[in-house]
């Protein structure tokens, strides 16, 4: 990757930050900290690894973008703000009354979100269907899914892992968001996963292992699993959850958390003074 794409990713992704923390913010609550966890991926998915049109969000040639844990909507919807898939302005009416951007992604409600997330695990199975069904019709899309560590304590996770790998759907690459924190606490006190990436690898997946935050690293993860075309992919994303909002990130009771502009200007000066 050359360093102007590279320099151009990372202020897509410090943009991607800045409007999720304004969109929450301008609500008053929501889910900060696995939101700012996956920017960095989303900036590189949309701004350069993904097919998309924003002005035809259902075009038959798009990719597909999955995110299973669908508490993280209000990052999803910042980033295709972004990228031109609807007004700036609507991510003001996060979650309120009559808004297009309700709490987890609709894909009924929102231009450019393919699979509407609610209760965990589902959307990695809806992913992995998605992926064999373009397969079976011979069209060359990839699908692009996001799980959460804490999603990863669900079973039906590993029933759509053994199916991905028995089924060889190798036009899929996936991404745990492995912030090592879930809603009660850190992951490892409340089920541990153990070594994630090898435990991806025994379920027959091409299994990488990176820095979440490392845009370049990212990208070369996607490039090899691209490459290769005999089994499904994971990305094991070693991230910090609230990774880019001052009083967010390390802290432990980051999942949901309430507050308000004054707050949201300050961590946003913060993101905007960090090198």
């Amino acid at each position: 990757m050359d360093k102007a794409l590279l320099d151009t990713l990372k202020a897509k992704a410090k943009e991607i930050r800045k409007l999720t923390i304004e969109e929450i913010g301008n609500l008053g609550s929501g889910h900060i900290g696995g939101a700012m966890s996956i920017a960095d991926l989303l900036a590189l998915l949309y701004y350069h690894r993904m097919k998309v049109d924003p002005s035809n969000p259902a075009w038959e040639g798009r990719d597909r973008l999955v995110v299973s844990k669908g508490h993280a909507g209000p990052v999803v919807y910042a980033a295709l703000a972004s990228k031109g898939f609807f007004p700036l302005d609507w991510l003001k009416t996060l979650n309120k009354g009559g808004t297009r951007l309700p709490s987890h992604c609709d894909r009924v409600l929102t231009p450019g979100v393919d699979m509407t997330a609610g209760s965990l695990g589902q959307g990695f199975s809806a992913a992995l269907g998605m992926a064999l069904g373009l397969r079976m019709d011979g069209k060359p899309n990839t699908v692009y899914a996001v799980i959460g560590d804490g999603e990863s304590d669900e079973g039906q996770i590993w029933e759509a892992a053994l199916f991905g790998a028995a089924r060889g759907i190798s036009n899929i690459v996936a991404f745990t968001d492995f912030n090592k924190q879930q809603l009660d606490g850190y992951v490892k006190d409340i089920l541990d996963l153990g070594d994630l990436a090898a435990k991806w690898s025994a379920f027959g997946w091409y299994t990488q292992e990176v820095d979440g935050h490392d845009i370049e690293a990212l990208d070369n993860a996607v490039e090899k699993a691209l490459a290769q075309k005999e089994k499904p992919s994971m990305i094991v994303m070693n991230t910090i959850k609230g990774k880019g909002c001052s009083f967010a990130e390390g802290v432990e009771k980051n999942h949901s958390m309430t507050f308000d502009m004054d707050k949201a200007k300050e961590a946003i000066a913060a993101l905007e003074a960090a090198v």
